[in-house]
């Protein structure tokens, strides 16, 4: 049946006349069923079965297994029903998009754990509210991820610099300082005498700048502040920013905060931080990353509200203790 002579080769492409078979095709395999096919197609089962016997032919694959009362696709008709099915639903999106001037459907948002729990996650009814018909996907992660086959539309990071190949828009710089609970400040003794820390417990990201950065967010602050080592110093270590953060609000040790997601806490007094006028500026930068300049007007209306409130005279890193 599916001799060399009916092999679709590399340099072919589908024309027209395979587009309506490839429907057919999708609406069997969907049911399971010729019958059933027919019934939505209002045609007949054995019309079904030629057009689909057809298009074996010209492919040079077999598509379904056939027995006496049932179909069922064989791994290449898997294969083929389900790039399928992604290509109809993504031409169905598009369709979409431009009958609603390109705002609606989904938009898919890689983000760093931290970000999108403190700084993101918080301003989303905003967004929600501004463009009800996008519906917005938040993924997070502490990886470099491959935009290829991931479905993502951008992606936030936070990190001294990104390759040349991709877009990337820098969202804002960061500071880091370290803070705790006013309490914790007390007992320890810690306001404005740095030296006590050696008695406290200190927590931090270990993900900071890498997958293994130990410690180094407090080993920058210290070297910068001029302060002795602090290796000998009791620590906790987590994988997110955000979870030292909780620690110190929950009185477990003195965290190093990133002061555009600690602002909210410091200005509520849920934290204080001990060593005022102590912030030092961080390498790495907040990026917003898209595989390509080009971009869905989704996803453009999302960068536009996400640096609206970046755009103003202040700057937004700049503690003020």
């Amino acid at each position: 049946m599916y001799t060399k002579d009916n092999i679709f080769t590399r340099n072919q492409r589908i024309n027209s006349f395979q587009l309506s078979k490839l429907h057919t095709f999708e609406v069997a395999a969907r049911h399971a069923s010729f019958s059933l096919a027919a019934e939505e197609l209002a045609m007949t089962p054995s019309a079904i079965s030629h057009r689909i016997n057809k298009l074996e032919q010209e492919l040079g694959i077999a598509l379904f297994h056939r027995t006496h009362r049932k179909i069922a696709l064989t791994e290449e008709g898997e294969r083929i029903y389900h790039s399928l099915t992604r290509s109809l639903n993504e031409l169905n999106q598009e369709i979409l998009d431009v009958k609603s001037g390109d705002v609606s459907g989904g938009l898919t948002i890689y983000s760093r754990p931290s970000f999108a729990q403190c700084w993101l996650v918080p301003r989303l009814y905003e967004f929600n509210q501004r463009y009800p018909l996008i519906e917005l996907k938040l993924l997070t992660g502490n990886e470099n991820i491959n935009f290829q086959g991931y479905g993502i539309d951008a992606a936030i990071y936070f990190d001294e610099g990104l390759p040349d190949k991709v877009w990337r828009q820098e969202i804002m710089s960061e500071t880091i300082i370290p803070v705790c609970t006013q309490q914790y400040a007390q007992q320890h003794q810690l306001f404005n005498t740095p030296e006590n820390l050696a008695k406290a417990t200190l927590l931090h990201d270990n993900q900071a700048w890498d997958y293994n950065s130990h410690h180094d967010e407090w080993t920058v602050w210290a070297t910068a502040n001029q302060l002795p080592s602090i290796d000998h110093i009791s620590s906790i270590a987590f994988d997110r920013s955000d979870l030292a953060v909780i620690a110190a609000m929950n009185h477990a040790g003195v965290a190093m905060g990133r002061y555009n997601l600690i602002k909210k806490r410091l200005d509520s007094g849920e934290l204080v931080t001990p060593f005022p006028n102590s912030e030092v500026t961080c390498q790495q930068k907040y990026y917003l990353v898209t595989p390509s300049k080009k971009h869905s007007r989704k996803l453009a209306l999302f960068i536009e509200w996400l640096m609206e409130p970046l755009r103003d005279n202040t700057p937004k890193n700049t503690p003020k203790f």
